[in-house]
């Protein structure tokens, strides 16, 4: 067993055994109570699962292990030229410990050794047309390197439950690490014409996907390993982790069960936001006739996009109640890499204004913008500007905490999820006798 493995072990197995122990104890303990609008409304608030990895604070922002971006940022191993390594986060998630440079060189080679993609992979997406949406072309991949899956074969020979976690965890090192280079593929193929850069083994995990992406800019290597930090969490209730969490309580392998998730980040109220911006912004700017609009006429373009009923994109999040760290952090990261792109002047000027036209409509518990209002333009200025392909790279980075999260639950043992549902006219019901008692 690798030290890694083994300091998960002898992390999460006494964990499952203290959890047991709690809820046959205090399982009756009443957690809080919720409403009918919030069933109606997509469960919004409501506690219905444990994720060790993540927690979003509505003021503080997400904190992975309890450690905020910005704490991070700074306790985080660099990689070389800068920005946090992704390897270290995985390390952080994975253990609850905060990794040293050994422990991330070491989950580095780790990835570097099970990076060998299957060719019939390859093959499948050649068989798809180009014009194939690539978040299509990614979940289908995931999909087909279901066939290499470690925990579906000790499943299928006979598996006591308790070592369930073991062959998960193959599958979650070996899915992470071939990742980089699936989707490298699949937009060399969709835009490169098919003209494929191969993996330079020197390199670390986000170093070479930017790499094989095509950018061997140490600009865009720094932003590459932020970005897959930043984008690896979001506590469990989100879309993608929490369709990799239901699918993977069926006992699906973590094939199976990341591509659900990426299946849900492709939707336009989850990771295609970030496609969304840039189209936005792009309109934005054409209106003024494609040159750099003032302060005030990007306040007449918010307001007009209101009143033709649409949404500012990038603006508003479920859960925060202020400036996203994640913007900020990559805000900072313009800041010293970009001061002067206009596109990221644009976003600075939209960061001014926005939130006080939108808080002004008395409609908008979050005015202030989200991780998807600044991340699209840092990426096409260093010259990925196929923003079909982001949520791709949002889907490598979400990996990460989704799968450790997959995981952990195959340690802690947790059950198959199965929740009740109710009709409309049991609704009525309790309506009417909430109505009759008051």
């Amino acid at each position: 067993m690798d030290s890694l493995k083994e300091t998960f072990a002898q992390t999460a197995l006494p964990l499952a055994d203290e959890i047991k122990a709690m809820i046959k104890e205090n399982g009756h303990i009443v957690l809080g109570s919720y409403t009918m609008e919030q069933v109606y409304h997509g469960m919004k608030g409501m506690i219905g699962m444990v994720t060790e990895t993540s927690k979003l604070d509505p003021e503080e922002g997400i904190r992975f292990r309890g450690y905020s971006i910005p704490e991070l940022r700074e306790k985080l191993p660099q990689g070389p030229g800068g920005g946090p390594m992704p390897e270290g986060i995985f390390y952080l998630l994975l253990t609850g410990n905060l990794p040293s440079e050994l422990d991330v060189k070491e989950v580095s080679n780790a990835w570097a050794r099970r990076s060998q993609v299957p060719k019939h992979v390859f093959d499948l997406l050649d068989s798809l047309p180009v014009g194939t949406h690539p978040m299509t072309q990614f979940s289908l991949a995931i999909l087909a390197m279901q066939t290499e899956s470690n925990f579906a074969a000790a499943y299928r020979k006979g598996i006591n439950k308790k070592q369930y976690w073991d062959p998960m965890f193959e599958d979650v090192m070996n899915c992470i690490a071939r990742l980089p280079r699936i989707a490298a593929y699949i937009y060399r193929r969709t835009y490169k014409n098919g003209v494929h850069i191969e993996p330079d083994p020197k390199l670390d995990w986000g170093a070479n996907f930017a790499h094989m992406l095509g950018f061997d800019d140490d600009g865009m290597k720094s932003l590459m390993r932020l970005y897959l930090t930043i984008h690896v969490d979001h506590e469990g209730g989100n879309v993608s982790a929490h369709a990799t969490h239901l699918v993977g309580s069926a006992l699906s392998d973590a094939y199976y069960s990341l591509s659900a998730g990426m299946n849900g980040l492709a939707g336009p109220l989850h990771g295609l936001a970030n496609q969304e911006v840039v189209r936005w912004i792009y309109d934005l700017r054409d209106y003024y006739g494609g040159r750099l609009p003032s302060k005030e006429e990007i306040s007449e373009y918010v307001k007009k996009t209101l009143a033709d009923g649409r949404v500012v994109p990038g603006y508003g999040h479920a859960v925060l109640r202020k400036t996203d760290p994640r913007y900020i952090a990559q805000m900072e990261f313009g800041l010293a890499h970009m001061p002067d792109d206009e596109l990221f002047k644009i976003v600075g000027m939209l960061y001014e204004v926005v939130p006080g036209i939108l808080e002004a409509t008395g409609k908008i518990k979050n005015p202030w913008p989200n991780v998807d209002a600044h991340s699209g333009v840092l990426l096409i200025h260093y010259g990925l500007t196929e923003y079909d392909f982001y949520t791709v790279l949002v889907g490598v980075s979400r990996a990460i905490g989704v799968l450790t999260s997959l995981l952990w639950d195959r340690a802690l043992g947790h059950p198959i999820e199965r929740p009740g549902s109710v009709t409309s006219e049991w609704m009525k019901k309790q309506v009417d006798k909430a109505k009759a008692n008051a």
